[in-house]
């Protein structure tokens, strides 16, 4: 580990971002134009004294999970985000597969979009970057780790992942799912990350293998769902997905259906971004 440079590098990058570009408002007694501690911390999901001690250079080995956090936070590049894993020690997890890093621009799009929820997303259904508002409504969904990293396992896997939606929904949904992640199996025939994904789903859920089995395929593009809120109560979000060409990372955009929603999305940003007891 490199601590000295990896210390250099955080607060180089930390300075470089200018508060906008991640969503957050420029407050008039900023007295630097790049991003405080405190809201590196909070991005990354991380305590600022870490933070400080990373940028000192006293800090512990970061974690993998938490140099990607920092990743994310610090909208690295894939160059500059190998770059963070290797002062820090380890090996940077693949460019491509599962544990890609979300495209910058899509990352920049999440940040414009400050007024609706949304999420960068995988072909597998791994949530690699949210906006403040996605925290808001739908709690972090980026530090998941193992199987747990994928929607689809944990839907079938969990009951609680199926609790943020009333239950009238959930064969819908269920089907949306299965047809989306039977299209990315058709596009990336033989990859063994996708061949043990769905084997490892047969063998956990009867209602994968039975969604599965009636091979219906459907790449994700518009849906309406409820989601049920802890806070604020049910709301009705339309769903604009925006894919990628290569159709590995998709940009899901949340917006309110109805007055309803629009209020009570209103209320949520004034209550601010606490703990929802989201399932993890």
């Amino acid at each position: 580990m490199q601590r000295d440079q990896l210390a250099d590098f955080v607060r180089r990058r930390r300075l470089a971002i200018r508060p906008a570009e991640v969503g957050l408002a420029d407050g008039p007694r900023r007295r630097t134009s790049g991003l405080r501690r405190e809201e590196v911390a909070m991005l990354a999901g991380m305590s600022v004294d870490y933070v400080v001690r990373l940028e000192q250079g006293r800090s512990s080995q970061p974690s993998t999970q938490l140099l990607g956090a920092l990743s994310r936070a610090l909208r690295l590049t894939e160059d500059e985000r190998a770059h963070l894993f290797h002062l820090a020690g380890h090996q940077p997890p693949p460019a491509d597969g599962t544990a890609r890093l979300a495209r910058a621009g899509l990352v920049r799009m999440l940040d414009l979009l400050d007024g609706a929820s949304a999420v960068v997303i995988s072909d597998l259904g791994e949530v690699l970057a949210q906006n403040r508002m996605s925290l808001l409504v739908s709690g972090e969904l980026t530090g998941f780790g193992g199987d747990r990293r994928y929607l689809t396992y944990r839907w079938f896997t969990e009951a609680g992942a199926r609790a943020v939606h009333p239950p009238e929904e959930h064969e819908h949904h269920g089907r949306t799912l299965v047809a989306d992640l039977r299209a990315t199996a058709g596009r990336r025939a033989g990859d063994p990350v996708v061949t043990a994904l769905v084997a490892r789903l047969r063998a956990a859920s009867a209602d994968f293998r039975r969604f599965w089995d009636e091979h219906e395929v459907a790449v994700r593009r518009a849906d309406r769902k409820t989601l049920l809120h802890p806070r604020v109560g049910p709301l009705l979000m339309d769903c604009e997905t925006l894919v990628t060409p290569d159709l590995r990372q998709s940009l899901l955009v949340l917006t309110p259906a109805n007055a309803e929603t629009r209020e009570r999305l209103d209320l949520l940003r004034v209550v601010g971004i606490e703990e929802f007891g989201v399932p993890r």
